[in-house]
């Protein structure tokens, strides 16, 4: 029976079968059998999740626009899917073929949050696919099973997966995926095996193959080659999909997405995102105009967002609203810019995004004092917050959240109350200048974790104990302002769970000693779905640590010295440690650096050919 026929003996027992059964609009199917190379990408996370994210769909089209390769789609399935699946013999399988996972000769995994990495592990055995790669060779070096390959943000440190990936893309994914796929199928071709094969793969730049540690004396060492990441230089001429897969259910950013810029000028000393993406580049106006049109048409969605890191930092942001709003207005699409900062909101933003069905704007102080706002390198004053809201009641919104993190480096008591006093603030000024009806203030706190390639990556993480005193210092504050918290409150204070982070800043910071644990928690106590509350079972992953000997909260929590070996050494995402380490000093002076449009900070790209410099930054 195939893979088709068992499905529809299950699939009405099920929520939301259009998660598992393809054949969107918009979806490419290709033969199998006339592809030199099939890839099959998947999204360690659920079908809503997977298919909203940018890189997947430009992936996904930029490998189908070769007509000899072959691209489809896998993501994790909810466990009442699983639970049948593995009941009736289904391996996991692609959406546009229903082809078997195992049967491909590539699959992709995004990784773009460290929670993801059991879900990874979780799909390979549904697939039938050993998770280990040492069991997935034999002594000759040939292998049944296709080669296993990841990217994203947290390729950055690839070591708490190394026992897992093959290989590692580090970088953007439009600059290297062809190329290593053309050399993949070449060494198909001739008949190499995997072993020889990957040899082959770690010469193309931006391709991380990691190697098995070397025993010297007794002591496990491994000096694996610098591997530098792969940077798209010109964003006007990089590809992009003329358009998207239309789900048939909904997904959690269920828009036309538009993108306007890479990398960030800001340098937020927390923000690894804002490093490992860097240097900044910019889309023109005209191509972005362009790219909405054509996806909006082709789709049918009526919103598009702009995604980037910081939207309003676009040279021409004011130009670019202006040639979208005459298509927007005219075709009724509604225009959503979700990355904002509140010193660049202004009247004229506020005009163009005020159809949107959004009822609360957002924006990310970070911090509630000016002094750790400079810690942070955050370059915002509370002028200019108060602006930015001021900008917000005006126009008639009485709903804001703000971003809030507890635990930043330097934090004290009374920068936890300065977040209450710049909320006190921003209610006062409702007040004076808001819409008549009551105004609603959600506070969101997540707890700080340092991540690798930033200036934080020094950093020690707060304690659990510590954490929920300031939380508490936090609540006792309004409560005794007579801002009472509540859902049904004018103030809502939201808090992250500490336990996700807690293991978040594990695996963002420790080394390949991790995999024991992965593979311990996903195997043994069913660990997958991490980031989902009802899944997540923070009790599984102590029992993990503790049977791998491994002490979660030492890797976590403990601050790094300057000279220290770390984990993501091996890797060159072309910002110096020397400058990381220069912010992270200039933080404990509580000294700012000035953005990248306003000054080179210095921070080694612009030794490479990727960084035109501060006077050529638009």
């Amino acid at each position: 029976m195939s893979i088709g026929e068992k499905l529809e003996k299950i699939l009405l027992k099920v929520q939301k079968t259009a998660r598992y059964i393809g054949g969107e609009v918009n979806e490419v199917r290709k033969s199998h059998e006339n592809a030199d190379l099939s890839f099959c990408f998947c999204f360690p996370d659920v079908y809503e999740i997977g298919m909203s994210h940018l890189g997947a769909k430009i992936l996904y089209s930029l490998i189908n626009s070769r007509e000899e390769y072959v691209c489809e789609r896998a993501f994790m399935p909810y466990a009442d899917m699983e639970a049948l699946m593995r009941e009736n013999d289904i391996p996991l399988y692609a959406l546009e073929s229903l082809r078997p996972l195992g049967e491909f000769d590539v699959l992709g995994f995004t990784l773009q949050y460290e929670l993801s990495y059991t879900t990874i592990l979780a799909m390979l055995d549904l697939a039938g696919v050993p998770a280990c790669k040492s069991e997935r060779v034999d002594s000759a070096g040939e292998s049944a099973y296709p080669l296993i390959i990841a990217g994203g943000p947290c390729g950055c440190n690839p070591a708490p997966l190394e026992d897992f990936i093959d290989l590692f893309v580090l970088g953007e994914g439009e600059e290297v995926t062809l190329e290593l796929l053309d050399a993949l199928s070449e060494c198909k071709k001739i008949g190499l095996n995997r072993e020889q094969t990957l040899c082959k793969l770690a010469e193309i730049d931006g391709v991380c193959v990691p190697c098995q540690p070397e025993v010297v004396d007794g002591n496990s060492e491994c000096q694996p080659k610098k591997v530098v990441k792969r940077i798209v230089t010109d964003l006007d001429s990089v590809f992009f999909p003329e358009t998207f897969i239309v789900p048939f259910a909904e997904t959690v950013h269920d828009r036309a997405v538009a993108e306007v810029l890479r990398g960030c000028i800001r340098g937020c000393r927390f923000c690894q995102a804002g490093f490992i993406c860097r240097p900044y580049r910019e889309k023109s106006v005209g191509r972005i105009a362009r790219e909405t049109r054509s996806l909006c048409e082709s789709t049918g969605y009526d919103e598009v967002s702009l995604c980037s890191l910081s939207t309003s930092d676009h040279s021409r942001i004011e130009e670019l609203l202006s040639t979208l709003g005459v298509y927007t207005d005219e075709n009724n699409v509604n225009l959503a810019l979700p990355s904002l900062r509140i010193d660049k909101f202004s009247d004229g933003i506020l005009e163009r995004i005020k159809s949107v069905r959004k009822s609360t704007l957002t924006f990310a102080p970070e911090a509630g004092t000016q002094r750790l706002r400079d810690v942070i390198n955050k370059n915002l004053t509370e002028e200019e917050i108060l602006g930015g809201c001021e900008v917000a009641f005006r126009g008639g919104y009485a709903a804001v959240k703000l971003y809030f993190m507890l635990g930043l480096p330097t934090e004290t008591d009374d920068d936890i109350a300065g977040i209450h006093d710049l909320v006190s603030k921003i209610m006062r000024l409702f007040k004076q200048v808001g819409p008549k009806r009551g105004i609603s203030v959600s506070i969101s706190l997540s707890t700080f974790v340092p991540k690798p390639f930033t200036p934080f990556q020094f950093e020690a993480m707060i304690s659990r104990a510590d954490a929920d005193r300031r939380h508490k210092l936090l609540l006792d504050l309004f409560e005794n302002s007579g801002h009472k918290v509540g859902k049904s409150r004018k103030v809502k204070l939201s808090r992250s769970d500490y336990n996700s982070a807690l293991l978040e800043a594990a695996f963002a910071r420790g080394g390949r000693e991790l995999g024991a644990v992965i593979h311990e928690a996903a195997f043994k106590h069913g660990c997958k779905l991490d980031s989902w509350g009802d899944y997540f079972d923070f009790a599984k992953w102590q029992s993990a640590f503790e049977s791998c000997k491994l002490d979660l909260v030492d890797i976590a929590c403990r601050p790094r010295s300057y000279d220290e070996n770390l984990p993501w050494d091996c890797v060159d995402m072309l910002v110096s440690k020397d400058f990381l380490i220069s912010e992270n000093e200039k933080a404990r002076e509580g000294l700012v650096t000035p953005n990248c449009r306003e000054k080179c900070s210095g921070c080694g790209l612009q030794k490479s050919k990727h960084c035109k410099g501060v006077n050529n930054i638009k």
